[in-house]
């Protein structure tokens, strides 16, 4: 890099640079050299060699880096706090926006994949229990999968293993008793009648959560939310009359399985009260799903044998394998959907989970009828129709629930 070049011009040839007049610079201080009493700073005293030449600089015309000013132009000057601060507030604008489209989208999927494992299912559950009937057995099938998952997750450390004492477990176990209820009545129901008749009937939840909550809480509802419930009892009512699977045992036991879910929320509100001591919605999910195998399975055996064996299935003139297939693949997607269940719960209100349920529910119902070709009436339909619309306006009223209380 050369910037300037050194010469020695005879004194003929160029002009001399002129010295700079240093007494004019109040902020230089010349050197004074002492020389037999004299003082040679002043420009008419300078010192001169005569065998050495005069040196002058000269700027080479091919310098690659021409020389500039130095001037405190607004590119070396630092910006002001003000504008740092715009500057980092647009840079929070645009991840803002980035972050919100991708949980969006993640929230999105989540959805998704809840109906498409709730609808899988239903539809190779309903398969096993026509097949195979034996509830009991099917169910505790469908926890020891669920078991098999919950170890190797917590193994391998795709979810943090809880550590939980006897006091936990003592207060988890009412909760695992009702969560085992709650899926063998429902099973129970799948195997008696029509798949979309036992989530008509399961549209009634939210009786049950508000009588429930009003006896054991002490939650006394509004007088919108029991406007709710009435198109939501009188719809289950009009598809049960016109109902062409309709028995009274899958009938009842659909109605157990409301109770029993419906108890199992309430319970969780009033026993997982101490904060210190409270878990996660997936830690809680997968300590109930082992509990429940292990208070399940006795009673399988106990109440149906031990039936599940290729040699009885064959006996039975079953295919061994589709029915062992479809069993799996029943208990995988149960475990799945209960498990994106939650995981939704912990991204949004009860309100916007409950809303989603809602819609679940016409999915399955209408996915269902389609697989199955299930024979439905209009006023049958109607009584669908209007008991679902009733799911749906009671999550709304109990979204506006806090205004009115503020009101």
């Amino acid at each position: 890099m050369q910037s300037a070049a050194f010469s020695l011009p005879s004194p003929s040839s160029h002009t001399y640079l002129k010295p700079r007049n240093f007494a004019s610079n109040p902020t230089f201080y010349p050197i004074h050299v002492a020389s037999k009493g004299r003082d040679f700073s002043d420009s008419a005293n300078a010192i001169s060699i005569p065998s050495f030449p005069k040196r002058s600089w000269s700027l080479s015309s091919s310098s690659s880096f021409p020389l500039r000013a130095w001037t405190s132009g607004p590119s070396l000057s630092k910006p002001s706090p003000l504008q740092l601060r715009a500057t980092a507030a647009e840079n929070a604008g645009e991840a803002g926006k980035s972050g919100s489209l991708l949980k969006t989208l993640e929230l999105g999927l989540l959805f998704g994949l809840w109906y498409i494992f709730n609808i899988y299912f239903n539809i190779y559950n309903k398969q096993v229990l026509k097949a195979f009937h034996y509830p009991i057995t099917v169910t505790a099938i469908q926890f020891a999968v669920g078991t098999i998952l919950v170890t190797i997750m917590w193994t391998f450390n795709l979810y943090k293993r809880p550590k939980i004492n006897g006091a936990q477990l003592a207060a988890i176990l009412p909760l695992a008793v009702v969560h085992t209820l709650g899926n063998l009545f429902t099973n129970v129901s799948l195997g008696k009648v029509a798949v979309s008749f036992t989530h008509t009937i399961k549209a009634m939840e939210p009786f049950f959560s508000v009588v429930l909550s009003a006896m054991f809480l002490g939650e006394l509802p509004t007088l919108w939310v029991v406007a709710s419930l009435v198109p939501i009892v009188g719809g289950v009512a009009l598809a049960s009359v016109t109902e062409a699977s309709f028995n009274w045992a899958g009938f009842w036991t659909a109605m157990a399985s409301n109770l029993t879910n419906q108890s199992r929320n309430v319970l969780s509100k009033k026993v997982m009260v101490n904060k210190e001591e409270s878990m996660d919605n997936i830690t809680l999910f997968s300590i109930i799903t082992i509990m429940s195998l292990i208070l399940l399975s006795p009673v399988a055996i106990f109440m149906e044998g031990v039936k599940f064996t290729p040699a009885y299935l064959q006996s039975a003139g079953l295919n061994v394998k589709e029915v062992v297939v479809r069993s799996l693949l029943a208990a995988l997607c149960f475990h799945a959907y209960q498990q994106v269940s939650y995981m939704i719960l912990q991204r949004v209100s009860p309100v916007t989970h409950s809303v989603g349920n809602c819609v679940k529910r016409v999915v399955v119902i209408v996915s269902s009828v389609l697989f199955f070709k299930t024979p439905v009436s209009p006023i049958n339909s109607l009584g669908t129709g209007i008991a679902l619309a009733g799911v749906f306006l009671y999550s709304r009223v109990k979204r506006i629930k806090p205004k009115t209380k503020a009101a």
